[in-house]
């Protein structure tokens, strides 16, 4: 059953509720396909065809990405450990017609932190495949570890046939609320190696014909040097999905991500992701409701060897509204309960909502304050005994 409980601990927040509802905050853009979330609340700040179809172009290679940093992290590989490029892998994605490159160079050996910025920064394709090579043997066997993590991670209508999203006759799709799940967990999860890997300008790598001149290409994010804050994440382009962006940027504490595809050009591109990323932070604001570690709530607990947990925001929680305007709001807590022991402090446990007039609810974890074990035999008699006298 799904318990939920009125909040009282915001009557005392600053919230004054102005006449009429607040609309959300215009914005137009002609991107067919356009996304955008802000993390600090959860809310869905715009969603033009969000859930439709859609080819990544080389935006899949955020899944990539993502499957790499997941076994850095678990210490399954290691960023100094190196690849060797197959000649035959180097014969595929060498030329004008095997688009973006890294210019890697056939029987080289390239170290796993060099091929993630050539994957991030240059978008290489050739840096992908030979990436997936090395981690699963052959590039089909990486594409279905990218298939299962992209589940794992609730990427709920993509799939993956290619590691660096080349047409390959609708094999791959994704859409573009599922894009921003990626770029929120690869953020979240990952805030390390995102930080080392993504943002960079540049990068150099590769040497040209009879000169020998080192290769230097720049990183095609539209948002970097033009948006405050902008980190990340990847474009992509192909004649079937056009030009799209994946983007992050984040400015006093608050983050957002984006996404807009279908678009007909690159300086289009360029654009309309400065003006969308920002709309979300100038039309928008961010107010707080409960620093890191605050006590929102408690919740019963059923077979435990204590009869209730506190639950506390796991990050500092925050509401998102239309700026200059303040918003009436009906707060609640939700979770299934009584929650079964044994719990684990920090296990995500129960959901803050928040519901404003003028969108949809803002959903925002809580997490258990501390462990509690399962009640021991006195525990569990104790507990009858509250039960049958109306205690508990």
């Amino acid at each position: 059953m799904r318990f939920r409980f009125t909040t009282l601990a915001l009557a005392t927040t600053a919230f004054v509720a102005l006449p009429g509802e607040a609309a959300a905050p215009p914005f137009d853009t002609p991107a067919p396909v356009a996304f955008m979330k802000d993390l600090s609340s959860g809310a869905t700040l715009y969603a033009k065809n969000a859930d439709q179809r859609i080819p990544p172009a080389s935006m899949a290679k955020m899944m990539t990405v993502y499957v790499a940093f997941d076994l850095v992290k678990k210490g399954e590989l290691k960023l100094s450990d190196m690849a060797t490029v197959r000649p035959e892998t180097w014969r595929q994605w060498h030329g004008p017609k095997a688009g973006s490159t890294m210019f890697l160079s056939p029987g080289e050996q390239v170290s796993i932190a060099n091929l993630l910025l050539g994957i991030v920064t240059l978008s290489g394709n050739d840096a992908c495949v030979v990436l997936a090579e090395h981690i699963s043997g052959t590039e089909p066997a990486f594409v279905a570890l990218m298939n299962r993590r992209a589940k794992e991670i609730g990427l709920a209508n993509s799939n993956f046939g290619t590691s660096n999203g080349w047409p390959d006759g609708g094999v791959t799709y994704v859409t573009a609320r599922d894009l921003a799940t990626l770029a929120t967990a690869t953020i979240q999860n990952f805030p390390r190696l995102y930080k080392d890997f993504y943002s960079r300008p540049n990068f150099t790598w590769g040497k040209t014909l009879g000169s020998g001149q080192a290769i230097t290409q720049a990183n095609r994010d539209p948002l970097l040097g033009r948006v405050a804050g902008a980190d990340g994440l990847k474009t992509g382009h192909t004649e079937e999905s056009g030009y799209g962006f994946t983007g992050s940027a984040e400015q006093n504490g608050r983050r957002l991500v984006m996404v807009l595809s279908g678009l007909t050009g690159f300086n289009q591109r360029i654009e309309q992701s400065v003006a969308f990323m920002n709309w979300g932070f100038r039309a928008w604001q961010s107010k707080p409701l409960f620093a890191k570690g605050a006590r929102v709530a408690t919740a019963p607990v059923q077979l435990g060897n204590a009869r209730e947990v506190a639950l506390v925001a796991p990050r500092n929680l925050a509401v998102t509204l239309p700026a200059g305007l303040a918003s009436d709001m009906k707060v609640s807590v939700a979770f299934d309960g009584p929650i079964k022991a044994p719990i684990k402090a920090g296990a995500h446990i129960a959901d803050l909502i928040v519901r404003t007039p003028d969108g949809p609810p803002q959903v925002m974890p809580l997490t258990a304050a501390a462990d509690v074990d399962e009640a021991g035999f006195f525990d569990r008699i104790a507990n009858g005994f509250r039960r049958l006298f109306g205690l508990a």
